[in-house]
């Protein structure tokens, strides 16, 4: 797995001032990231996907590839009248204006350390979301503009369709203890959440980017991996953060992917995937023969056809030798 490490924070860009204002509080998992670099890169990181595609919509081209530069096959016109509208605008500048801005969230903010470069983006409608109340006054005494937008509260059980009644993009440093929920939230939210740039556990952002055949694959591996495609970015060491932890973090941007249907039941898919991978080191009709003998009442069976039926080659695998589909087919399976 590639990856850029960035470990060694530059002490200069710290704001070492105002980063001792909050406590951190070790309930809350908190490690407040105090390396410029890195939240300016972390913030970079956010395409703003949304946009690009009424970009595509609004300029009459076809969305481009994901390579730097022009769309592939083309060539850039130098010549500035080719590239002004009657106005005497650019055609970047057309589409901005007539662009709407996507709405982003930043989870967990704490002192602003993405904030600060989260608001010099034009192209996004930022809210936050903080459940420490001494963050909360922080925030709106040192940022402008906050009100309206930054809300105190827990984003665990926030109401999503009712502050974003569109698509929505989150960011955030997340913290340690609840990142796994957090991301078993954006899945119930999937067909609203277009991108997520966030820093987690560095275990826990590998895991979420294995393939298939590695030990950290696993149930967040596959359920995201089904609806998302994955990037692992960088790697962010611990004297990065104040306090600092004990382990690194690591950055990982999901992006929506083209699938619009699973092709088998959803809410059996979770349950198969989390099933199986309830016993990781056992072959699979171990962990699933519940739900193989909840088919084989359902169908009438006999104990032999039930024999007969576990004794397909999926079900002598362990969970982590199979892809999205190879779940999706099993899924299919135990209806």
């Amino acid at each position: 797995m590639a990856e850029q490490a960035i470990g060694i924070p530059d002490k200069k860009s710290y704001l070492c001032a105002d980063m001792m204002e909050v406590r951190a509080k070790k309930a809350l998992g908190q490690h407040f990231l105090t390396d410029q670099k890195v939240a300016r890169a972390i913030v970079d990181a956010l395409h703003a996907t949304g946009r690009v595609g009424i970009a595509s919509e609004i300029s009459g081209h076809p969305r481009p590839d994901k390579r730097e530069g022009p769309a592939a096959g083309c060539k850039e016109d130098s010549s500035d009248e080719a590239s002004r509208d009657g106005r005497g605008r650019s055609e970047a500048e057309a589409i901005s204006e007539a662009m709407p801005t996507l709405p982003v969230l930043e989870v967990g903010p704490g002192m602003g350390v993405l904030t600060q470069y989260l608001q010099e983006r034009s192209d996004i409608d930022l809210k936050l979301i903080e459940i420490d109340s001494e963050s909360v006054e922080y925030l709106l005494s040192h940022f402008q503009g906050m009100q309206g937008r930054l809300m105190e509260g827990d984003f665990l059980t926030l109401k999503l369709e009712k502050i974003f009644p569109e698509k929505f993009a989150i960011i955030g440093n997340f913290p340690y203890n609840i990142s796994s929920q957090i991301f078993f939230k954006v899945l119930d939210y999937k067909d609203s959440i277009p991108e997520v740039v966030g820093m987690v556990q560095k275990e826990v952002a590998e895991r979420i980017a294995e393939k298939p055949g590695s030990k950290t694959y696993g149930i967040l591996s596959v359920l995201l991996q089904a609806w998302y495609d994955i990037e692992y970015l960088f790697t962010v060491g611990s004297g990065c953060f104040a306090p600092p932890p004990k382990v690194e973090s690591a950055v990982i941007r999901l992006t929506r992917n083209s699938r619009t249907a699973l092709g088998c039941d959803e809410a059996l898919f979770k349950t198969v995937v989390k099933t199986a991978f309830g016993q990781r080191r056992k072959m699979m009709r171990n962990p699933l023969k519940p739900l193989a003998n909840a088919k084989a009442a359902r169908e009438g069976w006999s104990d032999a056809e039930l024999s007969a039926f576990l004794a397909q080659p999926v079900f002598s695998q362990r969970p982590e030798r199979l892809s999205v589909e190879d779940f999706v087919a099993l899924t299919n399976l135990l209806v």
